[in-house]
């Protein structure tokens, strides 16, 4: 009583009133939820580069007309139904009683103008004009739209699943403008973009009005942590309660921490190399003296040579701790439009020697290898060891790695003429709509933007036959012959080594226990997928 004299009755009053907000307070904090990811994104505007980093954040703000489901299978998002009215006709019934953020209504016009964006951002790295080009779009009433194909298109709901909707008001809005949060509208998605900080996080708030239902979370923070161990230190410390790409060498470990928890799922993303197929002489490849000579990637027997000088169950068990599967083709068996015929490449170096010999290099060249530091798995690991590899068959191999952002640029258009300007790339290709047209229209057919073709075919790989069969495929409606042509596209494509395929990821993240993530096929990490147990 005494205490309670001292403090008198307005200040037992004013205590008492304090404490449920501090309780409040503490709840709000605790539905915060904080996501190290692996990856810098290189925009918020979610047109401007067909990346699965940008995608999987532009997914929370910005919704597409078809949804993909864990396993990437097609689902209703804001259009609600689709069908086909005759072979080059599709009608989707969009959802009504929808709003973008600034509460304004989505309409057909809104999709309209999206699609007259998407293909056409400048200084796209990987643009979406292949998911765009070759449809008319025209809208009937204010909740029904259609999409008009020359030839029959039966891919078009799986294309509409790839990148999502912008309020007409932002058709205008730039890239930097997207960055700075400046497209007032906003998207329909169940976040907003609060924040950006290009290299260090994005910073997300709930759609209160989001028609799909409110959202557990008062706030989202990606903050992006490139290097593995400090992400793994940071889950470790608390300073985050989700992180993604978790490093094969920790995988183990943290499956036996009980604090923690961990869920893995076969990936999409296929580990690769484009290498130079169109110049004549390419930049960083030279005779052993160090002279100018012809561009020996153009000699298919060169290809398959330093195809089968890669020890890809070497790969899997030494650098990626198995987690991950050898790979001879663009995506793991059992995805739509996969070969039965393909298979990884078997090592063989004496067979390797042989055909390098049989093309006229006997003696083998000098060659540097770029990639990507801190984007994919082990990937600097990778490119050295595959250095080593190449080295064993004649071919001194240098090795440079630079950052994401600025290797993107240069392996589309930083070379002379704005052309790719590297000689031999490692990458990653993730299909994001879940079949293999996808990574077949992207990464090996013929490079052409009028058509959408090639956007990201970085080694400007062409072939007659291939592009006439993945053509055929496009238009071909029946489920089982399309399945059968995308698979024979992809033997021509492989068996005459456009690119060389090393490895499939496992997608694996952790958690603190007691926040559960759903494990995803496309690698993306959502928000909306993850939920207190």
């Amino acid at each position: 009583m005494e205490k309670i004299s001292k403090i008198g009755l307005k200040g037992l009053k004013a205590a008492l009133l304090a404490a449920p907000v501090m309780v409040a307070a503490g709840a709000a904090s605790a539905q915060e939820l904080r996501v190290g990811i692996s990856a810098e994104l290189s925009a918020m505007d979610p047109h401007y580069h067909n990346v699965s980093p940008n995608n999987m954040l532009a997914r929370h703000v910005y919704e597409p007309l078809v949804g993909q489901d864990e396993k990437q299978t097609l689902k209703p998002l804001l259009a609600e139904s689709w069908k086909a009215i005759d072979d080059t006709t599709w009608e989707f019934k969009l959802r009504k009683n929808v709003k973008f953020h600034d509460g304004s209504p989505f309409t057909a016009d809104d999709v309209i103008a999206t699609m007259q964006r998407a293909p056409n951002v400048p200084k796209s790295p990987s643009s979406f004009s292949a998911y765009v080009r070759g449809k008319e779009f025209s809208k009937v009433d204010d909740h029904t739209v259609r999409v008009k194909t020359a030839t029959p298109a039966p891919l078009v709901p799986t294309d509409l699943s790839t990148f999502g909707i912008i309020s007409a008001k932002c058709k205008d809005t730039t890239t930097e403008d997207f960055n700075l949060g400046k497209c007032a509208a906003g998207g329909t998605g169940a976040y907003k973009q609060a924040e950006y900080v290009a290299g260090d996080r994005v910073v997300l708030t709930p759609n209160e009005n989001y028609w799909g239902g409110k959202e557990p979370w008062s706030k989202v923070t990606f903050k992006m942590i490139t290097s593995a161990p400090t992400r793994v230190a940071a889950l470790l410390a608390g300073d985050v309660d989700v992180i993604d790409n978790v490093p094969t060498s920790d995988v183990a470990r943290l499956k036996g921490d009980a604090k923690l928890s961990v869920a893995s799922t076969v990936s999409n993303r296929v580990i690769y190399f484009h290498m130079d197929h169109f110049r004549e002489v390419s930049p960083f490849i030279k005779g052993k003296d160090g002279s100018e000579i012809k561009n020996p990637l153009q000699n298919l027997k060169v290809r398959q040579a330093l195809s089968m000088a890669i020890n890809r169950p070497a790969i899997v068990d030494r650098i990626m701790e198995k987690e991950a599967i050898p790979a001879g083709q663009l995506l793991p068996d059992g995805f739509f439009g996969t070969s039965k015929k393909l298979k990884p490449v078997a090592y063989d170096l004496n067979g390797a020697k042989k055909l390098l010999a049989e093309a006229g290099y006997p003696n083998g060249f000098k060659m540097k290898l770029h990639g990507p530091t801190n984007r994919y798995l082990n990937d600097t690991k990778i490119i050295e060891a595959v250095a080593q590899m190449f080295s064993r068959l004649g071919i001194e191999t240098e090795v440079e790695t630079l950052p994401s952002a600025n290797f993107f640029t240069r392996a589309s258009q930083g070379g002379q003429g704005n052309v790719p300007e590297f000689s031999f790339i490692l990458v990653g290709w993730g299909a994001g709509t879940g079949e293999s047209s996808d990574s077949l229209k992207a990464l090996l057919a013929t490079f052409d933007p009028a058509k959408g073709m090639g956007a990201t075919n970085r080694g400007r790989y062409s072939n007659k036959a291939f592009d006439a069969k993945l053509e055929e495929a496009l238009r071909t409606v029946d489920d089982a012959k399309r399945d059968l042509a995308l698979a024979e596209a992809m033997e021509i494509g492989i068996n005459d080594v456009g690119l060389i395929p090393t490895h499939y990821q496992l997608n694996t993240w952790a958690s603190r226990k007691g926040v559960k993530v759903q494990a995803r096929t496309d690698e993306y990490t959502l928000a909306t997928g993850i939920r207190k147990e």
